[in-house]
């Protein structure tokens, strides 16, 4: 590790949550220098290994190597943060095992707490903390297929603005080739469309089964923002959602979640 100029780097598969820590990081402790912004997990092994910084800032949730992972790669070689979007669970065991971990949306309040931490630690040499077991606990957590707590909002970048979208608040998601479109009820309840880079098959396995049901290979509804169905031909349907204009196709594989109403 640096012994002057404390180094840093970045890593989460969004750009602008990368910029927004990045840019609260200078406000909150101008003399650390980012040395490298990583969009996954593997990459921020990579970049670790090339530049040794003091502190790495690993985003939970990654495509392909998460920040457990990497984390675990990168040992007690440098002090590491956590950033999470949601999973209370993971919140928990992080508070539970002494980590420093952040909660997106960041709290500059919160940030200066973890940023002083990082200084005592930097400022006495102190090694790394040694979590190894906690780490493999976690990793185990963010597997697929482990249980996960229902998901909460959603984060998408609307131009040059982040919203966290409450997952209350959608009407429906749609896949759209490579991207998934989240269609919300915005401010007032004026209809609002983001398009977000997890594929719908993930999303929809952390959506609360009881509100959100899938209803076509490429939807899925809220079914507290259907209005009506209307039966089409050859066993098909349509979901008319209130105070939307779109009408939601029902394959025939899934009419039979409608056939009461």
């Amino acid at each position: 590790m640096n012994h002057g100029t404390p180094t840093a780097l970045i890593a989460d598969d969004e750009p602008l949550l990368r910029d927004v820590l990045a840019r609260l990081l200078g406000e909150t402790w101008p003399e650390l220098k980012i040395v490298a912004k990583a969009r996954n997990g593997r990459e921020a092994v990579e970049q670790f290994e090339a530049l040794k910084p003091d502190i790495c800032f690993l985003d939970v949730h990654m495509p392909g190597l998460s920040g457990v992972e990497a984390a675990r790669q990168i040992g007690r070689r440098a002090h590491l943060v956590f950033v999470t979007a949601y999973d209370e669970y993971a919140v928990q065991a992080f508070a539970q095992g002494a980590l420093d971990y952040l909660v997106k949306p960041i709290e500059p309040a919160r940030l200066a707490d973890t940023v002083a931490r990082l200084k005592e630690r930097l400022r006495a040499a102190q090694p790394a903390l040694n979590t190894e077991d906690l780490l493999q606990q976690l990793a185990a957590m963010l597997q697929p297929n482990a249980a996960q707590a229902p998901l909460r909002w959603i984060r998408a970048s609307v131009g040059p603005t982040l919203r966290l979208i409450p997952v209350e608040e959608i009407d429906f998601l749609r896949s759209d080739e490579k991207y998934t479109l989240v269609a919300w009820r915005g401010d007032a309840g004026n209809p609002g469309e983001a398009l977000i880079r997890t594929p719908l098959k993930e999303l929809l396995a952390q959506l609360d089964a009881t509100q959100f049901q899938q209803v076509h290979r490429s939807v899925v509804v809220n079914l507290r923002s259907v209005s009506h169905v209307t039966r089409g031909p050859n066993e098909t349907a349509d979901i008319h959602l209130k105070n939307r204009s779109e009408v939601l196709p029902v394959s025939r594989s899934y009419l039979h979640l409608f056939r009461q109403m």
